[in-house]
């Protein structure tokens, strides 16, 4: 069964709903001038009340170390996430397992990450917009999907409760994320209607 990781959460009443909902995971977005990053003090209200209840992942984009170290001084997460050109001695750095985002715009980006970042616990493949590191909600071309590639793999971008089952029928993904395909009107806060209808999706794909 497919994990399902609900990206981009700004609120902890929202967190808690998630959470009720069955979700695995939950992201939550530090990166500067990002519509859906979270207040520090938020995120550590978050990570305290959900510690132990599912997972709790940090996203980062070419963040100076010193930013990663002092949400890392608040904030326990399970996994950080890095979406920008870090390269495998900075993500791991942190003495965190990470998680590589992969904008995919061919079919060798995800070997290349892979064989760049080999103890990556998982890479997670996004739609490829220039100047957008993630949280497009676009798709891309699921026929990229590396099918041979022996590691764990995430799909992102542009999912939503309509397209998830199609999405992991097609790519076999071990997990799913999304953040924009379960909101409505403002970036950041969700939809708990539409959470439910993509953890259901997912869910029915066993």
């Amino acid at each position: 069964m497919p994990r399902v990781k609900i990206c981009g959460v700004t609120r902890v009443d929202q967190a808690m709903e998630i959470a009720d909902c069955g979700a695995d995971a939950i992201g939550l977005n530090f990166v500067v001038g990002a519509a859906r990053r979270v207040d520090i003090e938020v995120a550590a209200q978050i990570c305290a009340a959900l510690q132990g209840r599912l997972t709790l992942v940090g996203l980062f984009v070419d963040a100076p170390l010193v930013s990663v170290q002092q949400v890392l001084a608040r904030c326990r997460f399970d996994y950080l996430q890095f979406n920008g050109d870090e390269d495998a001695a900075y993500c791991e750095g942190f003495g965190v397992p990470y998680l590589r985002g992969v904008r995919m715009g061919a079919h060798a980006d995800a070997e290349r990450a892979a064989e760049a970042h080999p103890n990556a616990a998982a890479l997670l493949l996004d739609a490829y917009v220039p100047a957008l590191a993630g949280g497009t909600g676009q798709t891309f071309d699921w026929a990229l999907w590396p099918q041979g590639l022996q590691r764990p793999l995430i799909l992102a971008g542009g999912l939503t409760p309509a397209n998830v089952g199609a999405a992991i029928e097609q790519t076999g993904a071990c997990a799913v994320d999304v953040a924009s395909g379960v909101e409505s009107e403002v970036k950041g806060v969700k939809d708990m209607s539409k959470v439910r209808a993509f953890i259901d999706a997912a869910r029915a794909t066993q």
